[in-house]
């Protein structure tokens, strides 16, 4: 290997929203930006971390939907890294943020290595994964599309497989890929562990030059559609949102089809280290420690003759289990799912149902995260619903009307300065504030702490959607 590094770009990929996973990965908080794992920090918070040397690493790039630029920049912050993002109008699948992501990395070095990573992946080994990149690197800069493949631990049947080929002598112990092979059955998946197959995990390592040849060779439409769009991106805020009308054009193709599976050039580098893209709730069972018992458990949780069984606890409230074995137990404040481990990849059909019966559950928490905090409901019934809402410091809401509700707020910590048509005040905890029907409001934090408050909605109609924003510094 040469002695020279130079900074890999890594590229994270925050799109998708782990149905599979629900009901605590869910559209308006997604599996990537939730702590299933971790208690400190999510898997999206974990990843950027991973790539945080900056002896190997350049600045990361995040691709992530318009709707999580605030959980996305909230986090990030979190940590105290740096990190650009660039915003997807919608989901073209991998393939066009691939393309957008080596556009990018060309601007500033058309040779400039880029690693794509998603979000969502367990790699507690953080040593052995930057050992692996500066490797599979140097295949990337002789000029091979490098992907990580994993040595298998069990016949997973959610998994692709990689088979090798040749080696690569760029490379120490990387091969060229002699082809990718579908999610097997079982037997399939013990026929390809048997002949030497590595498991997919989707991580890939290119030139940017190179992977814009090579998209340019197969899918021409994806690299037009992803020049267009970042030639008239706009900045708003911290973030780069690509044009919608451009990106649109892209068709909708995965990375793997549209170059991986095609390309002459495509190399592995065998790895060991532990991996999950915890796609299921059996995948997160697997990673979590278990118990004498074989029971992993996160939350407030009671157990009595329960073996090898997964239980998530979301929230204040209590699950207990008694009797169960090989079971997925996941309570969160407004749902619980009850399924046996082997069956909970059929948790997405289902989402699917739900959402067909226009269940809110389906895709919506109870507690909805917002760029100043978040809010929660307490109650909900003919002409009310009470909210208990959550103020960063230096969070300010729209200022906003409505036309069929008053709305009362009783600060129960922190200062709230609030906007009542032409009056400003403040108001202190076990002090409230009365909003009359159509005046014109604001709510904002001026404190060092965050600011709670329970609102009371009282009104003919108490939806989301009688709000009238007038001005918002969120862009909304």
């Amino acid at each position: 290997m040469s002695e020279a590094v130079v900074s890999v770009r890594p590229v994270v990929l925050c799109g998708g929203t782990g149905t599979r996973l629900w009901p605590a990965s869910r559209e308006s908080m997604p599996k990537q930006f939730a702590r299933l794992v971790d208690a400190e920090r999510s898997t999206f918070q974990a990843t950027l971390a991973r790539v945080s040397d900056a002896s190997v690493f350049a600045t990361p790039t995040v691709i992530a939907s318009a709707e999580a630029r605030f959980i996305v920049a909230e986090q990030r912050d979190q940590l105290g890294l740096a990190a650009d993002i660039l915003l997807e109008p919608q989901g073209r699948d991998s393939a066009a943020a691939v393309a957008v992501a080596a556009l990018h990395a060309a601007a500033t070095d058309p040779q400039a290595v880029v690693l794509i990573m998603a979000a969502d992946h367990v790699v507690p080994d953080t040593q052995a994964f930057v050992d692996a990149v500066r490797r599979a690197a140097e295949g990337a800069r002789a000029g091979y599309t490098m992907t990580l493949g994993i040595e298998p631990d069990r016949p997973a049947t959610d998994y692709g497989y990689i088979r090798r080929g040749e080696p690569i002598a760029e490379a120490a112990g990387a091969a060229r890929v002699a082809r990718f092979v579908e999610k097997p059955t079982r037997a399939g998946a013990e026929a390809l562990i048997a002949d030497g197959a590595l498991w997919n995990s989707g991580y890939f390592l290119f030139r940017a030059d190179l992977m814009l040849a090579e998209l340019e060779a197969f899918v021409p439409e994806v690299l037009a559609a992803a020049r267009a769009a970042l030639a008239a991106a706009v900045t708003d805020l911290d973030f780069v949102r690509l044009d919608a009308e451009a990106f649109a054009q892209a068709p909708k193709i995965s990375i793997d089809y549209a170059v991986m599976e095609r390309t002459a050039r495509a190399g592995v580098l065998p790895v060991s280290f532990a991996w999950s893209d915890v796609g299921t709730w059996d995948a997160v069972w697997q990673v979590l420690d278990h118990d004498a018992a074989g029971n992993a458990v996160r939350g407030r949780v009671s157990l009595i003759g329960t073996k090898n069984s997964l239980v998530h606890s979301q929230g204040e409230g209590l699950t207990a289990v008694v009797g169960l074995e090989d079971v997925v137990v996941v309570s969160t404040p407004d749902a619980v799912l009850v399924a046996s481990k082997a069956q909970s990849g059929q948790v997405k059909e289902l989402v699917n149902a739900l959402r067909a019966s226009g269940a809110p559950e389906a895709d919506a928490h109870l507690r909805m995260y917002r760029p100043w905090g978040w809010y929660q409901r307490i109650d909900l019934g003919e002409r009310f619903q009470v909210k208990r809402i959550q103020v960063v410091p230096g969070g300010r809401l729209s200022l906003q009307k409505h036309y069929h509700r008053a709305e009362h707020w009783v600060v129960v910590r922190g200062t709230a300065e609030v906007t009542i048509d032409e009056r400003v005040v403040l108001v202190h905890e076990n002090e409230a504030v009365y909003l009359p029907i159509g005046s014109m409001h604001r709510l904002a934090n001026p404190g060092k702490i965050p600011l709670e408050l329970i609102e009371v909605q009282v009104g003919s109609y108490t939806g989301e959607d009688d709000i009238i924003r007038v001005e918002d510094i969120y862009g909304r």
